[in-house]
């Protein structure tokens, strides 16, 4: 018996070897990953971008697409700032969500790190407008008559966002005053809340209007607790309740703002880990399950992949900077500029 055990143990260890199997032959997903990743939301609970790395995680979960947990991490902080310093490692393990605000506290002077030099950008998920809201008994009843207000008097609205001072939120709203024809811009006062208690300083009264993602209030227009005055698209999206929105060129400001979210990785992330998950996401991107999230917060899905949304990057990021430059903002020269122009130089010289 004792042999007959030894034999069939040779047998086995002949077999493996007769295989030719050797650890290159292996997928490169095998040993990837094998730890949990940590999903990083630059703001508070409840805001947009976390409802967004939620979303993400739990489809990533429904669909076994990944064999890890998936924690999520709410990084407030510099409007990205501290999110940003996070992922200015070495590291397989962290992925976070970004939107405008990574190009624009570059851009703004926040700070000097920047999309390209200190992450790695990953994949262009979803893209979304803005809303301007109110509170149920606040005295306006359209955006036009805000700009009105502020036209008269440009501390007469304070207004609240997510981001910070200088960033997204705050930009979006100062585009459609702008373009609205209002004054003295650097006048208006603007509050970001990045611990997510915006909607609560809103119906507190100690702001006169929020500023933010549709996303991010449409909860409390469908609860009754505030009023929409308008979104940030060219025409009425969505369905139900979004439709019923009326645009803010409607009322007459020639103006639109799309907000776009996507995955970075940590600024030295191997070419192995990118790739998994570039193509782990554009398989996300494409189940029912993503499609229905999607439709449920009234996001439009708009995969680019890495190369793509790279290219996407820095074209938007040279839009950012003259939309600042138009309404000034303080601005420091931005590091990311010289980045392009040596990187095109390179390629250039092949």
């Amino acid at each position: 018996m004792k042999k007959l055990s030894t034999l069939v143990v040779l047998s086995v260890l002949l077999l493996l070897v007769s295989c030719d199997y050797s650890p290159a032959e292996v997928p490169a997903t095998s040993d990837y990953p094998r730890k949990s990743i940590e999903m990083i939301a630059p703001a508070g609970p409840g805001s947009g971008y976390d409802l967004t790395i939620r979303a993400v995680a739990q489809c990533l979960m429904d669909t076994k697409m990944v064999p890890v947990p998936l924690p999520i991490t709410n990084k407030p902080g510099g409007g990205g700032v501290a999110t940003l310093e996070y992922e200015n490692a070495d590291a397989d393990d962290i992925l976070a969500v970004f939107s405008p605000p990574i190009c624009m506290i570059n851009l703004n002077g926040s700070t000097e790190l920047n999309y390209r030099e200190n992450t790695t950008p990953i994949a262009r998920l979803i893209t979304e407008y803005g809303l301007f809201a109110v509170r149920k008994d606040s005295p306006y009843t359209t955006i036009a008559q805000v700009m009105e207000a502020l036209k008269k008097d440009p501390k007469a609205v304070k207004i609240g966002g997510i981001s910070a001072p200088g960033s997204m939120d705050h930009i979006q709203f100062l585009k459609f005053a702008h373009a609205a024809g209002v004054p003295n811009l650097h006048l208006i006062e603007y509050v970001g809340f990045q611990d997510g208690t915006c909607a609560a300083q809103l119906l507190g009264g100690h702001v006169d209007l929020v500023s933010t993602g549709i996303s991010d209030t449409i909860g409390l227009v469908e609860s009754g607790d505030v009023r929409a005055l308008a979104v940030t698209s060219d025409k009425r999206i969505g369905n139900s309740l979004v439709q019923e929105i009326p645009t803010c060129m409607e009322q007459g400001i020639p103006a639109t703002f799309i907000n776009w979210r996507g995955i970075f990785g940590p600024k030295n992330m191997s070419e192995h880990a990118r790739e998994y998950w570039e193509k782990t996401l554009r398989q996300m991107a494409e189940t029912p399950e993503w499609e229905e999230t999607c439709n449920k917060f009234g996001w439009d899905m708009e995969y680019a992949g890495h190369k793509d949304f790279l290219t996407f990057l820095d074209e938007v990021n040279i839009e950012y900077l003259a939309l600042l430059q138009e309404i000034d903002i303080t601005l420091r020269r931005p590091r990311i500029q010289a980045t392009r122009t040596s990187g095109q130089k390179r390629k250039n010289k092949k």
